[in-house]
């Protein structure tokens, strides 16, 4: 029986082979799944230069060669600062958005032919809720293009006061913050333990001698973002308890939370050399993961 994306490519591709039969030009056009592996690999490069420049600007803070640290949305207002911005801002609103198809691909269509066991549903839900997040990066990327905001990082708390806001007026809404706040901190913690359990090296199509080399690059990547996103988790689990949204707070307000801590500047230190792992780590899936769309 054909899966339900093997059902979706045949249905786009039609149009495709009928058109590849009248012209020569659209003969030179690699089929859809060469397409969409190339999506794939152009998103993770996307996601990989966000968050070496998250981790850039983090480290940057913690020796005070910059103000405070930020999150994506701060790393994406300083790359708008710098010469052809608006151009580089493009290429990464369009390898976001790559990477939002890919997501939807594992997520929906079980790209990755994980199944449908309770552990891979599970995969795949988190894979869904990173292609949602990575969705309103993408938006937030090409609203850049219309307006720099000055100051990204408190833009960027006050606009997720405001959204706390918004649910805590809703009927049950400090519940609804109170489990906001807990999927953040299960995902933080689910960071954490993949780090430390999961076998990253079978995902790629490498020689063995390199795969040992950049597992722990990825290991280092996910527990430092699974760390990065507890402070988040906590505020926003506060506010939901005591409802107020002026608790909320952003990625980047988090990582200032834990240098604010005993011994923070280090803590913010390591913390910031582990997201560049994750970053780094992005552009290997990039360039060797396995991406296996073909007869999906």
């Amino acid at each position: 029986m054909s899966s339900p994306l093997s059902a979706l490519r045949a249905r786009l591709a039609e149009p495709g082979g009928r058109g590849r039969k009248r012209s020569g030009l659209l003969r030179r056009v690699p089929p859809l799944h060469d397409l969409l592996e190339l999506a794939a690999r152009v998103g993770y490069g996307a996601r990989g230069f966000v968050y070496l420049s998250v981790g850039s600007i983090a480290l940057l803070s913690a020796i005070d060669r910059v103000g405070d640290a930020v999150g994506s949305r701060g790393a994406v207002a300083w790359l708008a600062e710098q010469p052809y911005g608006r151009v580089w801002l493009v290429m990464l609103g369009l390898g976001l958005w790559a990477f939002v198809l890919w997501r939807v691909l594992q997520a929906v269509f079980d790209a990755d032919r994980e199944g449908t066991g309770r552990r891979a549903l599970l995969s795949r839900a988190g894979q869904g809720l990173s292609g949602l997040f990575y969705g309103v990066l993408a938006v937030s990327v090409f609203e850049f293009l219309d307006e720099v905001e000055a100051n990204p990082a408190a833009e960027d708390v006050a606009e997720n006061q405001e959204k706390a806001a918004t649910l805590l007026a809703l009927p049950f809404g400090d519940i609804a913050l109170l489990g906001v706040g807990l999927v953040i901190l299960a995902f933080g913690v689910g960071n954490i333990v993949r780090g430390a359990l999961s076998d990253f090296g079978s995902a790629l199509a490498c020689s063995a001698r390199l795969c040992r080399r950049v597992v722990p690059i990825a290991r280092a990547g996910y527990i430092a973002r699974g760390v990065a996103l507890l402070p988040l988790a906590v505020f926003v689990i506060l506010a939901g308890t005591r409802s107020r949204a002026s608790q909320v707070t952003s990625f980047g307000a988090g990582l200032d939370a834990l240098e604010r801590q005993p011994g923070g500047s280090l803590v913010l230190v390591v913390t910031a050399v582990g997201l560049m792992a994750f970053g780094a780590f992005a552009f290997v899936e990039a360039r060797w993961r396995r991406i296996r769309l073909r007869g999906i």
